[in-house]
């Protein structure tokens, strides 16, 4: 015989067996080195481009000064963006860009 408790934990686990694989996405981040962004009007135009890339929540972009390269850092949900299609948006823009190095401690 099965009791409530059994009964409530088999629904629960078939539950989890049908979920959509959306439901397990988690927020990333990531630092991108984005080149060729040394005008007063690039890093808002890197950001806007980020920003455009399905599944992108959050960009902010720093540059230490106009000839610098844009350091854009990016929260995203990792199941609808991935680092590789924001490269391939900030080249289109003509910004090539690639992941940030960790910086050596």
């Amino acid at each position: 015989m099965i009791t409530r408790t059994g009964i409530i934990g088999i629904s629960m686990a078939f539950g989890l067996l049908l979920a959509p694989v959306g439901a397990f996405a988690a927020d990333a981040t990531v630092v991108l080195t984005v080149h060729h962004a040394d005008c007063v009007l690039c890093g808002p135009i890197v950001k806007r481009t980020l920003a455009r890339v399905t599944g992108v929540k959050t960009v902010a972009v720093s540059q230490a000064d106009e000839m610098a390269d844009v350091m854009a850092t990016v929260t995203y949900d990792d199941a609808e963006a991935s680092p590789a299609a924001m490269i391939k948006a900030t080249t289109g823009q003509g910004y090539p860009a690639e992941i940030s190095k960790p910086a050596k401690g």
